[in-house]
């Protein structure tokens, strides 16, 4: 038999095999109702399904049996739903997760949140005259005390308003940013300072190497094209032996002999002590750092400050008085839910309570941890596994302090059934999901950043996914 009558009768032999699977197709109408009911909206749901049975049809020799398909894509819709934010038990020891949401917020805040957000409310309004009124006129007030400058406001994020007050200083000729290449950092996520800086239309003029960089060398790169002279904070990092760098006292008498504005990027947001609140290094402050003499500084809202994701920007009132001119400051502007969860924050750094959560964190003693950890593991009695106490170490988290160990306590966990990785999903994908960390052949939970409130649902979870 020649090679192309072969080749025909197998094509003709694939496409009848192809004919056959297509028939086990499965119907949409069938599938939604096999699946029943599910957490999620229906026009979801029927979306995906369509896409499936598409690559079903495109792919026919993955057609499985009904009752496997179901099962599989029932999963694969959970998986969707897990992608929702939901609320996590953070069992990590890291206080300002990034990828959990960074600081939470405290009860006064979220209270407030759900009052503004079911109602009308006075953003742009002066209830004293009923005229239209300065938005965030109270927290531009309240963050200036705090920050000790003559003036703050407050974007969107930090990131957002490092790029407002460059566009703002940024005209004519004048585009070139001093910046030292020790700073130079990413900051998570993959954004880059060097590319955030370009992103504002300003150009980079590197200066000093990684380790040193001397007042000499600002001194050098000044010239009639330099629009600002930077200084950003090392974040997630530390450097330690041979290193210098000018410190902010002496750029801020610099940018000021040669009439040039002087930003310092503080990032972490401390308002207050942080050594007063547990085993922590001193963190600047934002009035610590203005009384050095900078024109503008900003921080993030979500970090030490305790916020929501916000940036801060504080200095002279007339530079803050400028950028809020700028056309694109509208663009980076808070909304009310914002505004609202930031008036309460501030509210609470100025009364010098200690409701704020994430001081509360700080705060705790290792001997209430403990106590904690060992009412969690008498619950646990019985269960499949060796659960013991041990002994963690927290971090601060979200690129601030990472110097920064503080002594914590641990709920350990060594399942007899079934294996780490499997416990951590379980736990993971649990009705309330719980984070924590993997060392020593135990899976550990953290307490310092598991709330109080919490314990039980935590005890439950721990339960549900080792039964």
């Amino acid at each position: 038999m020649s090679t192309g009558i072969t080749q025909k009768l197998e094509h003709l032999k694939q496409l009848k095999m192809s004919k056959a699977d297509l028939s086990k197709l499965p119907a949409v109408e069938k599938t939604l109702k096999a699946l029943g009911e599910l957490d999620l909206p229906r026009p979801i749901v029927l979306g995906y399904v369509r896409e499936s049975i598409e690559e079903l049809r495109n792919n026919p020799e993955l057609i499985e049996e009904f009752e496997s398909y179901i099962i599989k894509t029932r999963k694969e819709l959970e998986d969707i739903s897990r992608t929702k934010i939901l609320s996590v038990l953070n069992g990590t020891g890291v206080l300002i997760h990034t990828n959990m949401g960074r600081s939470p917020l405290s009860e006064t805040a979220a209270d407030r949140l759900r009052e503004i957000a079911q109602n009308y409310n006075n953003l742009e309004l002066d209830l004293n005259t009923g005229e239209r009124g300065q938005r965030a006129a109270y927290l531009e007030r309240a963050l200036a005390i705090i920050s000790g400058s003559e003036m703050a406001t407050a974007v969107n994020n930090c990131a957002a308003a490092l790029v407002i007050i460059l566009r703002h200083f940024v005209r004519g000729n004048r585009k070139k940013i001093i910046i030292s290449r020790s700073q130079l950092v990413e900051i998570g996520g993959g954004f880059r300072i060097p590319d955030i800086l370009l992103a504002s239309g300003a150009e980079l003029h590197e200066i000093g190497t990684t380790n040193k960089t001397t007042l000499q060398d600002y001194k050098n790169a000044i010239s009639d094209e330099t629009a600002m002279i930077l200084k950003v904070h090392q974040s997630n990092f530390y450097m330690g032996g041979f290193i210098e760098n000018a410190e902010t006292e002496e750029l801020a008498k610099l940018a000021k002999s040669e009439n040039i504005p002087f930003c310092e990027d503080l990032g972490s947001g401390a308002v207050m002590n942080t050594e007063e609140y547990g085993p922590v290094a001193h963190e600047p402050t934002p009035s610590e750092i203005i009384s050095k003499g900078v024109d503008l500084l900003c921080y993030s809202g979500d970090k030490l400050l305790g916020g929501p994701q916000a940036g801060i920007i504080a200095g002279k009132k007339e530079f803050i008085q400028g950028i809020k001119k700028e056309p694109f400051y509208r663009a980076l502007r808070c909304d009310k839910l914002i505004l609202s969860m930031l008036e309460d924050i501030s509210e609470e750094h100025l009364k010098e309570n200690n409701s704020v959560p994430l001081l509360k964190m700080l705060s705790t003693s290792v001997n209430e941890l403990e106590t904690r950890a060992n009412i969690i593991k008498e619950s646990l009695n019985g269960l499949p596994a060796l659960i013991t106490v041990g002994d963690g170490e927290s971090r601060i988290g979200g690129g601030t302090m990472p110097k920064s160990s503080i002594p914590s306590k641990t709920i350990d966990i060594a399942p007899k059934e079934i294996s780490l990785k499997n416990l951590a999903s379980r736990l993971r994908k649990n009705e309330n999901p719980v984070m924590g960390y993997i060392t020593d052949e135990k899976f550990r939970i953290d307490l310092r950043t598991i709330f109080p409130r919490q314990d039980q649902t935590l005890t439950e979870s721990i339960i549900k996914s080792l039964t």
